[in-house]
């Protein structure tokens, strides 16, 4: 990752009068880049059964996020403000159950061959597939809460591959 080293604690996103720019990515090298990044929602047990048994009001809750989850992707340099747009070559949404915890959790998978890291928009996938179940399921339960959203992984660029432990 480009430091440049007068800034505020080494942050990329900051010149060294402490304002906000948008990185300089234009003498790095291309590389395949991927991450992944997961998150949870939680909910009351009959707000799960509803999802599961796909007879929601609004439709098929864990294909429109999923859905939605794909579209947040492509356009996360539309909402975070200093992100580079990026031609994505993949975007993969799991969801999977968790009956016992009354949970649904999200996994985005997503790739690119470019000159940035897409962080950023895997992290963006999950968010939005979580809110899109909440919209789904709101007219029954308004207390569901998404939680431990995170990157899980990060392969390719300068820095290399990084694991959460």
């Amino acid at each position: 990752m480009n430091r440049i080293p007068d800034t505020p604690a080494g942050l990329t996103h900051f010149d060294a009068a402490g304002q906000a720019h948008m990185v300089d990515v234009g003498a790095k090298d291309a590389t395949h880049r991927i991450a992944v990044a997961a998150g949870t929602i939680r909910m009351q047990p009959a707000t799960l059964a509803i999802i599961q048994g796909g007879n929601a009001k609004k439709g098929d809750v864990l294909g429109i996020a999923r859905i939605a989850a794909i579209m947040a992707a492509k356009r996360t340099s539309d909402l975070i403000p200093l992100c580079h747009p990026l031609a994505l070559t993949r975007v993969a949404v799991e969801f999977s159950i968790d009956a016992a915890a009354a949970s649904v959790h999200c996994r985005a998978q997503v790739e690119t061959c470019g000159k940035t890291g897409v962080e950023m928009e895997a992290l963006t996938a999950v968010q939005v597939g979580l809110l899109t179940i909440y919209d789904m399921c709101k007219a029954v339960d308004r207390g569901m809460v998404m939680t431990d959203v995170r990157v899980l992984e990060k392969h390719g660029g300068k820095s290399g591959d990084w694991v959460a432990g």
